[in-house]
């Protein structure tokens, strides 16, 4: 999933949107600031999530950090090999590395996400 193509909220989560499903993980600079993951707490699958709301937490060797549902829907997948493999989220954030997948109930949220370059954007300026 090319960075340029997902849509990415405030918090540092990307959602690939395909028709009425979004794959879920978090940025290239999300991971750097975590440096090594070492444990991703996963959502159930058919957990219903909210835009802005906790989705599941991500536990490096520095500290841990929620991850945040960009958009709102029920969980239908999740990534279960990051069980075994969390460095997945550091080493491909946009490949291997998603977290979720989502079956969207409120399409216009996309609206309120920003495009990759408003995402660089936003991170360059801190």
């Amino acid at each position: 999933m090319n960075p340029e193509s997902c849509k990415f909220a405030k918090t540092h989560e990307w959602a690939f949107i395909e028709g009425n499903i979004a794959t879920i993980g978090i940025s290239d600079f999300a991971q750097k600031e975590l440096n090594d993951i070492v444990f991703v707490e996963l959502p159930e699958v058919g957990k219903v999530v909210a835009m802005g709301k906790e989705l599941g937490v991500l536990e490096s060797v520095k500290t841990a950090s929620d991850i945040y549902s960009p958009l709102s829907g029920k969980v239908i997948e999740v990534n279960s090999e990051l069980e075994n493999h969390p460095e997945w989220v550091n080493q491909e954030p946009h490949g291997n590395g998603w977290i979720a997948k989502i079956q969207l109930s409120a399409p216009e949220e996309i609206d309120n996400l920003l495009s990759y370059q408003d995402y660089l954007n936003q991170t360059e300026s801190h």
